[in-house]
């Protein structure tokens, strides 16, 4: 069976968000970036996403899913490598990321672990960051990562 890889269309909303959701993931304004969300289709079903917010030479990294059944089977490397390539393509210098317990996939592809204080001040734009600086207790299980790309 083969998968495809595209980029995200306004019909594929609520299947991202669902994606989301299901692994307890917020799923914060991502019809405004849809235009930097890519899906994983197979068998007509989205199985996987990722995308990106970006804010100048910043970009936060979010929503790197795979569905369950999939896991493994490299579909998680694709779509980073695809974010990356935008990134790239976009004139992004570095990523940053907000992680439960995936830091060690992150760092395989580069990520650090950094604190919210080194954030730049463009990537404090995103949502993510905004809900976290007034939600410590929260902010505190997660792992904040960053890239250079």
């Amino acid at each position: 069976m083969t998968a495809e890889l595209r980029g995200a269309r306004g019909d594929d909303l609520a299947a991202i968000d669902a994606l989301i959701r299901a692994e307890h993931l917020p799923a914060f304004r991502t019809g405004e970036f849809l235009d930097t969300f890519w899906v994983v289709e197979r068998e007509d079903r989205l199985v996987g996403c990722v995308g990106l917010e970006v804010y100048g030479e910043a970009a936060l990294l979010r929503s790197v899913i795979t569905s369950p059944e999939l896991r493994g089977q490299g579909y998680g490397d694709v779509l980073v490598g695809r974010a990356f390539d935008e990134a790239r393509k976009r004139g992004v210098k570095r990523l940053y990321l907000f992680t439960m317990d995936k830091a060690p996939f992150f760092a395989r592809h580069g990520f650090e672990r950094c604190t919210m204080d080194d954030f730049e001040p463009t990537a404090r734009q995103c949502t993510q960051y905004s809900i976290l600086a007034e939600h410590p207790e929260v902010a505190e299980v997660l792992t904040a990562m960053r890239r250079e790309v």
